[in-house]
């Protein structure tokens, strides 16, 4: 309220600027007309005469803005708001040069010389009421321009925050369809275990606990620091190793500088579970998981490794099923979040396995964004 007031002032202050400079322009050229002419004026009483001149629409333009509020082109009864308009413009321009005689003679006493040159010369009166007319009509046409532009803009933010509105819904949406999806398969994991081993059973809940912990504390965010999103993936890793003991080795090379990039909260967790869904689950042997983490140029390359049968071993199972809900849904993100500014790959690892990939802009966290800042100043 108080800067929509102050603006308002500045908005005075200008105009009252602008009448002066006007007004000064305009008592040159009188003054040098009439030094051409029959009669030779004098400079004060042209100053005088030329600034009130101008200065005056200070106090029509509020009724003329009002006009251009209360009498809108764009309304139905468009013809009858004209009319309006063009008869309130005639009222101004006799006005006008009625209350400049009025206030000029009540300051500057009225000269033989004066009175003899506004009688003889009464077009300077015909003049200013002509062009009276002409600046109510272009005070007229910036308030309807000033009106149409609030509203353009009023239109523009409101779609953007409709837009902005329906990309976090759809966001929020596909984030929480994870959680019961990782729900149902950890819950049904501790349900195999209690029946095998119930400390590590337990275990397993402690984890989930730690979990959905962390997931709560950033329920409503969409984007998080690498850091706090490795946090997450440690507490599932934690839980995946309860399940698989030995049979789950996990390596993890994240580069420092990735840790303050901003990335799509539990953007990772989908990428994890299903290298350890269709990579160690398959195996016998112990399988092995490799996470990094690197910047490249301007963008946040991370990669999830598994040394599982890869793509197209087992009559192409792995290929037909790759991108379920999980991965599905970790595209859908990307694409809400970055639109084609991202890249989303599974491809076949060298000496067996899978690679998943995740390629994004590289964005400061707004924390880390905020130190940085402050430390350059």
């Amino acid at each position: 309220m108080n800067e929509l007031i102050s603006r308002r002032w500045w908005g005075w202050a200008l105009l009252a600027v602008a009448s002066t400079l006007f007004g000064l322009l305009d008592a040159f050229g009188s003054y040098a007309a009439s030094n051409a002419g029959r009669y030779t004026l004098d400079w004060t009483l042209v100053l005088i005469w030329d600034v009130l001149n101008w200065n005056l629409w200070i106090l029509l333009a509020p009724l003329i803005l009002w006009v251009g509020r209360r009498f809108s082109l764009d309304r139905p009864r468009w013809f009858r708001n004209v009319v309006v308009c063009v008869l309130v413009g005639l009222l101004v321009a006799l006005a006008h040069p009625a209350l400049l005689l009025l206030t000029y003679f009540s300051t500057v006493p009225a000269t033989d010389g004066v009175r003899s040159f506004l009688l003889t010369k009464y077009f300077v009166l015909i003049s200013d009421a002509l062009t009276s007319f002409v600046v109510y009509g272009m005070i007229l046409m910036f308030s309807h321009a000033a009106a149409y532009y609030r509203h353009y803009r009023q239109e523009e933010v409101k779609s953007s925050q409709l837009e902005a509105q329906l990309v976090q819904s759809q966001l929020q949406a596909l984030k929480m369809q994870l959680h019961p999806h990782f729900l149902f398969n950890t819950l049904h994991s501790i349900a195999a275990l209690q029946l095998e081993d119930v400390e590590a059973a337990q275990k397993m809940m402690a984890r989930l606990g730690d979990f959905l912990r962390l997931t709560l504390e950033n329920v409503g965010a969409q984007e998080v620091s690498l850091r706090r999103e490795m946090e997450f993936l440690k507490c599932y890793l934690g839980i995946e190793q309860v399940r698989f003991s030995k049979r789950l080795t996990v390596n993890m090379e994240i580069e420092p500088e990735t840790l303050d990039a901003r990335v799509p909260n539990l953007i990772l967790q989908p990428l994890v579970e299903n290298a350890i869904k269709h990579g160690v689950a398959r195996r016998i042997a112990p399988g092995r998981i490799d996470i990094a983490a690197r910047r490249v140029g301007g963008r946040l390359v991370v990669e999830v490794k598994d040394d599982g049968p890869g793509l197209s071993r087992n009559g192409g199972a792995r290929k037909d099923s790759a991108e379920g809900l999980g991965l599905a849904n970790t595209r859908a993100r990307l694409e809400q979040l970055y639109g084609e500014d991202y890249r989303l790959a599974l491809a076949e690892t060298p000496g067996g396995g899978v690679t998943a990939t995740v390629e994004i802009p590289y964005l400061l966290d707004d924390a880390a964004l905020a130190e940085t800042q402050g430390a350059s100043l």
